[in-house]
C-alpha cells in the first residue's frame, strides 16, 4: 500500500501549492494575510449571492483566496482535521456536500436567524456556527470564509459581529468544545461578545 501524499502539498518544501511560488510557510502565511485582507474590502462590491449555503461559502472562499490558490472555492478532496493533539477529523469528503445540505435546512427552519431577539439569536448561531464549521470544506481558508458567511447572515437579521474581539485560539477553543464535546457555552460566550446591533 502506497504512503498517502496531500495532492496539496508542495512535496519539496511541505506548504500548500500556491500561485505565488512561495515555498517558505512564514512567507506564505503572510501574504496570504495580505491578499485575503485586500479581497474582504472588496466583499461588499462584490456580487455574491447570499443563498446562506455550500454555494455561497464556495463564492466567498473564490474570492478571499483566487490569488493564492489555484483550487480557490473549490470543495476539499481530502480528509482534513486540525493540526493539534487528539483532534478529530471534520466531515469526511463524500459526506460534504450531504452535510452541508442538513447544515442548511436547520438554519432555514431557524428563518436563518431573522426576526430574533439578540439572546435567542446568539444560542441559535452557536448552534449553527458550530453545524457548519464541522463541514469545513475547504482545504485551507475556513475560518476566514466562515466568519465572512456569518457576518453576512447575521447582517440579513439586524445585527453583527465584531471579530476583532476573538482571538484564533479562543475560535479554535470553542469549536473544539462544541464539535468533541457538544459544549456550545465557550461559542455561545464569544457571540454574545461580538454581536452588536439591537438589544
Amino acid at each position: 500500500m502506497s504512503e498517502f501524499r496531500d495532492p496539496y502539498v508542495d512535496p519539496g518544501s511541505g506548504t500548500l501549492r500556491n500561485l505565488l511560488g512561495i515555498t517558505a510557510q512564514s512567507k506564505l502565511d503572510d501574504a496570504e494575510a495580505d491578499l485575503t485582507w485586500a479581497r474582504t474590502t472588496q466583499i461588499h462590491t462584490r456580487t455574491i449571492k447570499a443563498t446562506n449555503d455550500l454555494v455561497e461559502l464556495c463564492a466567498i472562499h473564490h474570492h478571499l483566496l483566487q490569488d493564492v490558490f489555484d483550487w480557490a472555492g473549490q470543495i476539499r478532496t481530502v480528509d482534513i482535521r486540525k493540526n493539534v493533539a487528539g483532534a478529530e477529523f471534520f466531515v469526511p469528503v463524500g459526506m460534504i456536500e450531504r452535510s452541508a445540505g442538513y447544515a442548511t435546512e436547520a438554519l432555514r427552519e431557524d428563518g436563518f436567524l431573522r426576526g430574533m431577539p439578540r439572546d435567542r439569536l446568539v444560542e441559535r448561531l452557536a448552534f449553527h456556527y458550530d453545524q457548519f464549521n464541522y463541514l469545513h470544506p475547504f482545504r485551507e481558508g475556513n475560518g476566514r470564509t466562515q466568519r465572512l458567511f456569518w457576518s453576512r447572515v447575521v447582517h440579513d437579521a439586524g445585527f453583527g459581529l465584531d471579530w476583532r474581539a476573538v482571538r484564533g485560539e479562543t475560535n479554535d477553543s470553542a469549536c473544539r468544545a462544541a464539535g468533541e464535546t457538544s459544549d456550545l457555552d465557550p461559542l455561545i460566550k464569544m457571540f454574545d461578545g461580538i454581536t452588536t446591533g439591537r438589544a
